[in-house]
Formats: structure tokens, C-alpha cells, sequence
């Protein structure tokens, strides 16, 4: 992707935050029909030495998983948080006038090689830690056991297991770096007045990025 220095954001500890805190990723393979995506929860597994694996499932009857190419690279897009920009909240509007409106967002992609997973022990696996990933708020959380297994073991067969070990990851963090101070002071302000929580997250990322607040 398109990355200026500015922007880039290289700090594993960093990275792997955001894809835990946002999971559903776009996962992009080349295969035998062209280009597929699917929209999937994927969860990160750090591992020694490398950048980790990534690991969910999709239907059985997605065609993506068995168009794939042999050896050919996968990548998993998520995103972050992100919203837009208006030029009225910039002091320089008032100054000279030569300002326009953007876009501020994260996103992160991580490339590598994509392993298709059938063994029922393996999806079994991935289903449980899925459901303890995302019902560990909740008061009551929903478990795999609280389902009759013979439901369960007929769900497992409609779904295949998806695995990408991670050889690059890249992270784009555009956040107004490229603003004068006094503009992203200007955009903290005008996101912190709408106050919904996409607004809230991005005024929070530019005010990390003048470091100073």
C-alpha cells in the first residue's frame, strides 16, 4: 500500500494491538477464478522468531479457500479506527484558506502464506477460542459446550479452518501528521465536539501523535 514515512507505523506491540482490539479482517487471496475476499474474525497468535500466524475459518461453501493458488502470497487487511476531516477545524482556514477536507484512519496488512485447515480438532479449537475471545465480557458468557455436540459437530463439517503465517506486516497510522500543530490542536477539538466513540478513538490517535498532550 501507499505508506508515506509519516505515516508508517512499525512497532510490532502496536500493530498486533490493533489487530486483536479489531479482528474482522478482509482476507484477500489470488486464485483460479482471479482475485476473492472474505470478511472474517481472525485471531492473533504471536510466535517466536516471526511476525505470528493469524488463524479463523469461513464456510465450507465459499469457494475462495479452494480457488487459492499453490504458493501464492495471502493477505489479511483490518482496520482501525477512522473518520473525517473537516478543513473548518483548521486555524489556517482563517489564515490563508488553502486547506481541504481528508480522511484520518488506520489500517494494517499483514502478507503471508495461507495453510487451509479440514482437521475437526483444529476447527473445534478455533470456534472455542473465538467464543472465549469475544464472550469474555459478557456476564454470562456463551461456551461451545453449551450447545449439544451433535450440533456442533454438524456445524464444524459446513466450515473450513483458514491459517496465515505472517511474513510482513505493514501499518498505516494517517492521523495528521502532515498538519502544522496548531491544525491537528484544530482537529482534536472538532472531533472531541461530535462525541460519538469513532470520533472520541481518532482525536485520541492525533493527540498521541503530537506527543506533547
Amino acid at each position: 500500500m501507499y505508506n508515506p514515512a509519516s505515516f508508517a507505523e512499525t512497532r510490532p506491540e502496536i500493530l498486533e494491538a490493533a489487530m486483536v482490539s479489531h479482528p474482522l479482517a478482509a482476507l484477500v487471496t489470488a486464485g483460479s477464478g482471479g482475485l476473492a475476499a472474505s470478511h472474517l474474525p481472525l485471531l492473533y497468535y504471536r510466535a517466536e522468531g516471526g511476525h505470528g500466524v493469524l488463524r479463523g475459518h469461513m464456510a465450507r461453501a465459499n469457494r475462495q479457500w479452494r480457488e487459492v493458488l499453490p504458493g501464492s502470497e495471502a493477505l489479511a487487511i483490518f482496520g482501525g479506527p477512522q473518520h473525517y476531516v473537516s478543513p473548518t477545524w483548521y486555524p489556517s482556514k482563517q489564515e490563508h484558506g488553502k486547506v481541504v477536507p481528508t480522511w484520518n484512519y488506520v489500517v494494517i496488512h499483514a502478507h503471508g502464506m495461507l495453510t487451509v485447515r479440514n482437521e475437526p480438532e483444529w476447527l473445534l479449537e478455533n470456534v472455542r477460542a473465538l467464543s472465549e475471545r469475544h464472550e469474555s465480557t459478557n456476564e454470562a458468557p456463551w461456551q461451545v459446550a453449551d450447545a449439544p455436540p451433535e450440533f456442533i459437530a454438524n456445524l464444524l463439517k459446513a466450515i473450513v479452518g483458514v491459517e496465515l503465517t505472517i511474513t510482513r506486516l505493514e501499518g498505516k497510522w494517517k492521523v495528521s501528521q502532515n498538519r502544522p500543530i496548531p491544525d491537528r490542536r484544530g482537529i482534536i477539538r472538532g472531533l472531541e465536539s461530535i462525541a460519538s466513540p469513532e470520533a472520541v478513538a481518532m482525536a485520541a490517535l492525533v493527540k498521541d501523535a503530537i506527543g506533547d498532550m
